[in-house]
């Protein structure tokens, strides 16, 4: 098995955080509730990039900074509606999801 780091961001809504990553290119690889009506627990990927959405309030909290490398982002930029900027060490932007976790996007310089 290959070690690796799964950031878990704090969502109130997973239906709508899922909705939100999936305009990042991101899809849903599975979800996990104990009960139904119970909160979500939630894989997302974009490639080789995992991350968990949880509605549990114990497993994070808002305002979260995660950096995603990608190949272009102005792609991402453009389906967003903000502009890239350019920065010593890459071509970057920032964006909030619902909740409000930030994720600073970059295509390295």
């Amino acid at each position: 098995m290959d070690e690796e780091v799964i950031p878990i961001l704090r969502v109130e809504d997973a239906v709508a955080s899922v909705a939100w990553y999936e305009r990042l290119g991101f899809a849903t690889r599975w979800e996990h509730r104990f009960e139904p009506g119970l909160p979500a627990f939630v894989e997302v990927a974009r490639g080789g990039v995992r991350l968990f959405l949880s509605e549990h309030t114990g497993d994070a909290r808002p305002d979260t900074l995660v950096y995603l490398r990608v190949r272009d982002v102005d792609v991402i930029a453009s389906e967003f509606g903000v502009q890239a900027k350019d920065v010593p060490w890459a071509r970057e932007i920032e964006l909030r999801d619902p909740d409000g976790n930030r994720l600073r996007i970059g295509t390295p310089a």
